[in-house]
C-alpha cells in the first residue's frame, strides 16, 4: 500500500512537470565570453515597460539557458546586469519564436557582437536592419551638413539638404513598406509596420494589414496592427 502511494505521488509529480515543460515552447541558450559574474534577465515589453520574465545567475560559467512560454513570436530582450559597473551596452533585442534559439556574444561588445541563430524572424530582421542602416547613416550625414550650412547661413545649401532629407525619408519608408509586404507570412511584417512606419499614411498600413497570412494576422503583432489601423480609421471618421 505504501509503495502504491509513493508510485502515485511520483506519477503525479512527473505529470505536473511534463505539463509545465509542454507550456515552455522556446528553449534559449547562449554564451557570453568573458562574463564571470552577473545576472541575465529575459525581458518583454508589457504596455510600455520592460518586464523580466526570467532571470539567470552567472557565477563562473558564461553559458546560459532558459525555457520560456511564447503565445506567438515576439521581440524579447536579453538584459545583462553586470553587478559592479553601469553600461549602455547591456540589452540585446532578439525576435523570439518557438523552437531553439542561441545567442553568443562577449562581455566587451555585448550588443554589437551578438550572434543570434534559430529564429527566422530574427534572420529577416537582421536583413532589414542592414539596409535600413544605410538610410540612417545618410540622415546623420545630412544632419551634419545642415549644422554646417546653418552655421555659415547658407540658405541655398539648407534648401538642398531639406530636399535630400525628404527623399531619404520617403525611400526609407518605401523600403520598410515593401519589406513588410514581401514578408507577409512572417511576424516581422506587422512588427516593422508598428515599430518603423507607424506614422506613415494609413493606406500603406492598411495594405500591409490586409496582406498578412491568417497565421500572422492572429499573432501578437498581427492583432496589434489590425487594431492600430482600425483605431486610426475610426479617428479619421470623426474629423
Amino acid at each position: 500500500m505504501k509503495k502504491s502511494i509513493i508510485a502515485f505521488v511520483t506519477l503525479a509529480v512527473l505529470a505536473s512537470c511534463s505539463k509545465k515543460e509542454s507550456t515552455d515552447n522556446l528553449h534559449l541558450t547562449g554564451n557570453i565570453k568573458g562574463l564571470k559574474n552577473g545576472t541575465l534577465y529575459i525581458q518583454r515589453i508589457v504596455d510600455t515597460s520592460l518586464v523580466a520574465i526570467d532571470s539567470i545567475k552567472i557565477d563562473g560559467d558564461s553559458s546560459f539557458e532558459s525555457d520560456i512560454k511564447l503565445e506567438s513570436p515576439e521581440v524579447l530582450y536579453l538584459y545583462l546586469d553586470r553587478g559592479v559597473t553601469n553600461s549602455l551596452d547591456n540589452n540585446i533585442l532578439f525576435f523570439a519564436e518557438p523552437g531553439n534559439i542561441n545567442i553568443d556574444t562577449n562581455l566587451d561588445n555585448f550588443i554589437y557582437n551578438a550572434k543570434i541563430t534559430g529564429s527566422k524572424n530574427q534572420e529577416l530582421y537582421d536583413e532589414y536592419k542592414k539596409i535600413n542602416s544605410r538610410f540612417n547613416d545618410e540622415n546623420l550625414s545630412l544632419v551634419e551638413s545642415r549644422f554646417k550650412a546653418t552655421k555659415r547661413q547658407d540658405q541655398k545649401a539648407l534648401d538642398s539638404i531639406n530636399t535630400k532629407q525628404e527623399s531619404n525619408i520617403k525611400r526609407k519608408y518605401l523600403y520598410a513598406t515593401n519589406f513588410a509586404l514581401n514578408n507577409k507570412d512572417h511576424e516581422i511584417a506587422p512588427y516593422i509596420a508598428l515599430s518603423e512606419i507607424y506614422d506613415i499614411n494609413v493606406k500603406f498600413l492598411d495594405t500591409i494589414q490586409k496582406s498578412m497570412t491568417p497565421k500572422v494576422a492572429q499573432s501578437l503583432y498581427g492583432k496589434k496592427l489590425t487594431k492600430y489601423v482600425a483605431d486610426i480609421k475610426k479617428e479619421q471618421q470623426k474629423q
